[in-house]
């Protein structure tokens, strides 16, 4: 068979050789196939890799909510046990009528511990969320020692006093320290005062 006798017209090909026939049946099917493939076949790939990706995605959004509803038992748990201490905690804020006796506490507790008032001045009360803080500026004069005993007095009041801005300097008197401080209390703001 010399491939230059075979009339290579399209309209001829049912005259063409066997062999011929075959190839370019087999290339029309390659062509084919290829094109089904790349319209048809490649896009359910990328969306079998997109629900891939979701899959193990969804898999590790699981495997976190079991393990947090394996314990959820101990959360609950932990839950009542913050909130008893929550509770705990504002029974240590005074109320409204308590806060009087609370800068005489901490007036007595100043005094007790040998130190000298040059000023202690209760400010208005601040609001925040759910508490109020009333702070009370503090000149106090005394040694180290005694500022140590007012602080461990501070932290001995059955309600919450923190200081604030404390800066210590030397006094006149040989010896002594001048304590300037802001004393803050806080009371829990119950539904008459919010």
């Amino acid at each position: 068979m010399n491939l230059d006798d075979i009339n290579w017209d399209f309209n001829e090909a049912g005259n063409w050789p066997a062999g011929i026939k075959i190839a370019a049946i087999a290339m029309v099917s390659v062509i084919l196939l290829g094109a089904w493939i790349y319209y048809d076949t490649v896009d359910q790939w990328d969306g079998l890799e997109r629900v891939e990706k979701k899959e193990i995605a969804l898999k590790k959004t699981f495997e976190r909510k079991q393990a947090k509803a394996v314990n959820l038992d101990a959360y609950k748990q932990q839950l009542s046990d913050m909130q008893q201490q929550f509770g705990a905690m504002l029974q240590q804020l005074p109320n409204k009528t308590q806060i009087a006796d609370l800068l005489v506490d901490v007036s007595q507790a100043g005094l007790a511990s040998g130190l000298e008032f040059s000023l202690f001045q209760p400010s208005g009360e601040r609001r925040k969320d759910f508490y109020a803080e009333k702070p009370i500026k503090l000149i106090v004069v005394g040694s180290y020692h005694e500022f140590g005993e007012f602080v461990s007095n501070l932290a001995a009041l059955p309600r919450i006093v923190t200081l604030h801005n404390v800066s210590l300097a030397p006094a006149r008197k040989s010896g002594r320290m001048t304590m300037n401080a802001t004393a803050k209390t806080y009371r829990y703001l119950d539904g008459d005062d919010k």
